[in-house]
């Protein structure tokens, strides 16, 4: 098992003590479907811890990199950074696709090319890496890949107005306008932090929090956009 894999360990600069994480990292639940005895568990309780691990490494590696800017733009950059279709992009920089176990019926369909299990294969192997050897293996693999992808956004100003954006893609599946309801605000008058919530519908798309309305509104709609983007 452990030759399979030595490519895809030569990109991420990291070597597995426990080859079985990598395997379900990478085993994708159509490919258990099909062969039900040859793996234990599939990778969405992966997905799921490297989610969380993700925005922790992102959110420190913000902070510190930017000291002045305020936690409204700092959740915009962190969206924008961990949203599916960059962290696919990062999958793809690894050439993770041509790792994933896969279901012949999704294989066939470019499931190595689809976005959603780029990036939930992404987060299963990063949260993998966190298991086998510790947040302090993770974060350098993380950081060399945001780096870069932080640089373009910032040029190109892609973390901005995310109201803009999510209102733009509503309207056009929905024909409905967002709706934004300030759910919870704590804290004194003069640090007073907001809870946010949007709505399209019946249907809660996102919730944030900000110093401001507008900023958690913002980080509400970023986390909307993030749920989008992994449909």
């Amino acid at each position: 098992m452990m030759e399979e894999f030595v490519g895809l360990e030569e990109r991420l600069a990291f070597k597995f003590s426990d080859y079985s994480l990598l395997n379900r990292a990478l085993t994708h639940r159509s490919y258990l479907n099909e062969n039900p005895i040859d793996s234990i568990e599939d990778n969405e309780r992966l997905e799921f811890l490297g989610d969380a691990v993700l925005d922790f490494i992102v959110g420190s590696y913000l902070y510190h990199r930017f000291p002045e800017m305020d936690e409204g733009e700092l959740t915009s950059l962190r969206a924008a950074l961990v949203r599916a279709k960059t962290l696919a992009m990062f999958a793809k920089q690894l050439d993770l696709g041509q790792f994933i176990r896969l279901g012949l019926g999704e294989a066939e369909n470019g499931g190595r090319e689809r976005t959603p299990i780029l990036c939930a294969t992404f987060e299963a192997v990063i949260g993998a890496i966190y298991l086998d050897s510790g947040i302090q293996q993770v974060e350098p693999i993380v950081t060399r890949l945001i780096g870069p992808a932080l640089e373009e956004i910032m040029a190109e100003s892609l973390h901005k107005d995310a109201k803009s954006e999510f209102q733009v893609w509503a309207q056009a599946k929905f024909n409905i306008t967002p709706r934004y309801k300030v759910i919870k605000t704590e804290g004194p008058d003069h640090a007073k932090v907001f809870t946010t919530r949007v709505v399209v519908g019946d249907e809660v798309w996102g919730e944030g929090s900000g110093g401001s309305k507008q900023r958690a509104a913002q980080a509400a709609a970023a986390q909307a956009m993030k749920r989008v983007e992994s449909l």
